[in-house]
């Protein structure tokens, strides 16, 4: 339960000038009571009547403060294995078959998610790679979260490569993956997913070899998105003539994943990347963890309700004592 506005609840300090009152005018009567020689009202005349207020205006408070039963989901988390999800952000993933085709990036972007899904008890983040590897969000338990990083975030050179070549892009920063604190210490199993088109200059497969490997707990996969007759359109439809498609990104990640000892799928075969990436995360210790928020009771209706009944009965208290009175003077 939480308070949505926890200062309304100063609302009930305004019960201590009435019961304030109260006391000092019960004294007042008791005295001329004393003074005229009635009798003393019973303990439960004495009573009724200041606890009716004070109930009433703590309730109002207790309303004044909006209490409300938050709703929240739970989920099995893995606590042995995280991925990260690395994005190619290059020039040429904006390439597509026409203007109006979904591009490399959107592709990879959809297979992502899919991905993703496929794994959903295993903490999962995004990172986009040019001719460097920027983190956009380390690994998390929550699918909806990682797909609007997916969704929000991660564009065509977002941020643009450090080189102004023709062909800037370079895989090779991938070694970052491994020294860069992009998975938590407790992660003994670290699945490295790339989505590329392949388009990259030279790779050190051997020091990715070294920095990736299975024997660190590292698993790679790798899938590309690419077609021969694809161009890079401009803002006005036209094809860029400086862009080629190369079919060389087949080999090279196909090399990478040789090298650390995963897997290479083309793009056709996302179920096969799929059920792949099932086998890397495998299964293992889990622990719950709350997840976002799914919505909120609220209850400052209950304790304002019973507030008006008790001040509904209060005032019949009075005029009864009212209507006694005026029936003994009569």
């Amino acid at each position: 339960m939480t308070f949505l506005s926890p200062y309304g609840a100063l609302v009930a300090l305004s019960a201590v000038a009435p019961l304030g009152a109260f006391a000092l005018g019960a004294r007042r009567a008791d005295a001329v009571r004393r003074a005229l020689g009635l009798a003393e009202p019973t303990r439960r005349g004495r009573i009724v009547r200041p606890a009716l207020a004070a109930a009433a205006l703590c309730l109002l408070g207790l309303a004044a403060a909006q209490p409300a039963l938050v709703h929240r989901s739970h989920r099995r988390v893995r606590t042995d294995v995280q991925a990260l999800f690395v994005v190619d952000v290059s020039r040429s993933m904006a390439a597509s078959a026409t203007p109006r085709s979904p591009t490399r990036l959107d592709r990879a972007l959809a297979a992502a998610a899919r991905l993703r899904a496929s794994i959903p008890d295993v903490a999962s983040g995004v990172a986009t790679i040019t001719d460097r590897l920027l983190p956009d969000l380390l690994p998390v338990p929550d699918p909806a979260g990682f797909d609007a990083v997916l969704a929000r975030t991660v564009e065509i050179e977002s941020p643009p490569p450090r080189e102004t070549s023709a062909r800037a892009t370079s895989y090779t920063p991938l070694l970052q993956a491994a020294t860069g604190g992009y998975f938590a210490p407790s992660a003994r199993r670290r699945i490295v997913v790339l989505l590329g088109d392949g388009e990259s200059n030279g790779v050190d497969t051997a020091s990715l070899g070294r920095a990736l490997a299975p024997s660190r707990g590292y698993r790679f996969e790798a899938v590309r998105f690419w077609a021969a007759d694809e161009s890079v359109f401009d803002a006005d439809g036209r094809a860029e003539p400086g862009y080629r498609p190369d079919p060389s990104g087949r080999a090279l990640l196909a090399g990478i994943a040789a090298a650390t000892g995963g897997r290479f799928f083309e793009a056709r075969d996302l179920g096969g990347a799929v059920s792949y990436l099932r086998r890397l995360a495998g299964s293992g210790p889990t622990a719950t963890e709350r997840g976002e928020l799914t919505g909120r009771t609220p209850l400052a209706p209950y304790p304002a309700a019973l507030a008006v009944v008790l001040l509904v009965l209060l005032a019949a208290q009075l005029s009864v004592r009212r209507g006694g009175v005026a029936w003994k003077a009569r």
